[in-house]
């Protein structure tokens, strides 16, 4: 495969490598970027492991709770002047009570009723009144004895850029406390999952091989290797699951063992950012300004 200028660039980018050893990466791996930021990884040369998808498109997430029960949902449109707009925001606010009230799947929630309408009708009247394209993209649904849900970069109440919901069981009132405090906790670190247990076997078995390979390439003993392999996949551990992940509200403890000091269970979370995954087209704004002064 052919390595583009363009695979470089994001490659470094992404990774923090020099340009020499991303070009290398890509040649040893037939351009397959995954794989080359598994062979940086192993070189000790990627200087950010983590991965996280491009934010592109702009929007909402709404989230609501009521009664054991939260839902967040993602309601994108083409730029961020459309998600300021009153007329947006009280959209996204209605169509979250909508997935409240009666969903559990984003096809659901389209054909679900708002207004005498439904809600890909209402959604397709939108875009012709407010003249953007819109796309309902996301829902969670969490549910627990206690639901607790948070909004990070809140445009208005119960929605904005990151929206977060976590499910606990206990006491009410120290679970509503605490699930405040995670969920804050969650915004901010985004783990890959709730525990270990939880965590894609794939995602578990790409990290051990990657480990693995360092750990060989260090020319110590297997007998010491094998120590460190499993020294380094319980750091990762600590480092992606929210139970394991050191709490941001007191570092000496976490996520887990807080939840236990409180007298309460974390059964779930879902965390939704605005445009997570979506590759947006950028665009060369000088190039814009010339191409509209040429006419």
């Amino acid at each position: 495969m052919a390595i583009t200028a363009q695979m470089v660039k994001e490659l470094r980018e992404s990774t923090g490598a020099g340009m020499m050893d991303v070009k290398k990466a890509l040649t040893e791996t037939d351009g397959d970027m995954d794989a080359a930021v598994d062979w940086l990884r192993t070189k000790g040369l990627a200087k950010a492991a983590k991965k996280s998808g491009r934010v592109a498109a702009e929007g909402l997430v709404g989230v609501a709770v009521s009664a054991g029960k939260g839902v967040a949902i993602e309601l994108n449109s083409e730029t961020d002047f459309v998600a300021k707009n009153a007329d947006f925001q009280n959209l996204v606010r209605e169509i979250t009570k909508v997935a409240l009230e009666t969903a559990d799947s984003v096809e659901v929630l389209r054909a679900s009723h708002l207004n005498g309408k439904t809600v890909d009708e209402v959604l397709n009247e939108s875009i012709a009144r407010i003249g953007e394209n819109m796309n309902l993209r996301r829902l969670h649904v969490l549910e627990g004895e206690t639901v607790v849900s948070y909004v990070h970069n809140a445009a208005a109440e119960g929605m904005g850029k990151i929206g977060v919901l976590v499910a606990l069981n206990g006491p009410e009132d120290q679970a509503k406390v605490l699930g405040k405090q995670i969920a804050m906790h969650i915004a901010a670190t985004a783990p890959a999952s709730l525990s270990e247990a939880d965590l894609d076997p794939v995602v578990v078995e790409r990290e051990k091989s990657v480990l693995s390979e360092q750990a060989r390439e260090s020319g110590k003993p297997e007998a010491v290797i094998e120590k460190m392999i499993v020294g380094r996949m319980a750091k990762f551990f600590e480092e992606v699951t929210l139970l394991g992940q050191k709490f941001v509200i007191n570092p000496d403890v976490t996520v887990g063992q807080a939840a236990k000091d409180a007298g309460v269970e974390v059964t779930g979370f879902a965390r939704i950012v605005v445009g997570e995954g979506i590759e947006k087209e950028k665009e060369d704004f000088a190039a814009e300004v010339a191409k509209t002064l040429q006419g």
